[in-house]
């Protein structure tokens, strides 16, 4: 539902972009969507009304383009006054949670995985289908090294029966970017080797079968990574949200 009375939701789901418009991510989206109709979440989108925070204009260095669109996003959140704003997105979550106050916004900001395991410890979600796959969670820099938080996905991936959590080296505080970050989703690099691959192949020393994400932007280019070295059969990226959901059931057809 787009948001008419706040006072009556719970949440409000900031979609985000990637969430809206890329088609791999619009499935995360409807995962996330799912897992919180499933735990009885009342939560509205802004719809027509959001736009993107303008976290790519600041990280390029288009300052004047971001203050014009965060004023926007904050005359909209301040017009409704949402309890609590949800994100799929680390980038919205930094924008929203910390930079939005210099703009007049203060929020209270969750990302999808504190916000997911909140439900299971709960008891709102139930994680009852095994996945039996060795999951490695890369974390995204937004999450971990910005605002230190990481023990919500691997809580929220434990509760997955059958999964086993495997850390690498470069994880938590200590996370590798997946070569998105800081605009250069749009960049191309010219020289040795392409940020994502080299992510990816730390990722693979921990022999996972699948490789967790909670960031939009990680997706592609982990994605891309395993495509580029032929690996699809082999290895799948997924959300957090997409492995809960996979594992209590929530269909997104």
């Amino acid at each position: 539902a787009e948001l008419e009375d706040p006072s009556e939701i719970d949440v409000l789901y900031w979609v985000g972009c990637a969430g809206s418009y890329d088609e791999r991510n619009q499935r995360v989206s409807k995962s996330f969507s799912g897992l919180m109709k499933q735990a009885g979440v009342k939560f509205a989108i802004l719809g027509r009304e959001e736009t993107c925070t303008g976290d790519p204009a600041r990280r390029l260095g288009n300052e004047y383009l971001y203050a014009t669109v965060a004023a926007q996003n904050v005359e909209t959140l301040n017009r409704y006054k949402p309890r609590r704003i949800v994100t799929q997105c680390p980038h919205c979550f930094h924008n929203l949670k910390n930079e939005y106050p210099d703009f007049g916004g203060n929020y209270t900001v969750l990302h999808e995985a504190e916000f997911i395991d909140e439900l299971i410890q709960a008891g709102r979600l139930k994680p009852r289908g095994k996945i039996d796959e060795r999951i490695t969670y890369h974390d995204p820099c937004y999450m971990a090294r910005h605002n230190r938080k990481w023990d919500s996905a691997r809580s929220a991936l434990g509760a997955i029966p059958g999964a086993e959590i495997a850390e690498v080296e470069q994880s938590k505080n200590r996370t590798f970017c997946c070569g998105a970050g800081g605009g250069c989703f749009w960049k191309e690099e010219h020289e040795g080797t392409r940020i994502n691959q080299k992510r990816f192949d730390q990722l693979q020393e921990a022999k996972p079968k699948c490789v967790a994400v909670g960031c939009p932007f990680c997706m592609t280019m982990l994605e891309d990574a395993v495509k580029s070295r032929s690996l699809e059969e082999t290895m799948r990226v997924r959300d957090l949200a997409e492995l809960v959901a996979e594992s209590t059931g929530v269909t997104t057809k």
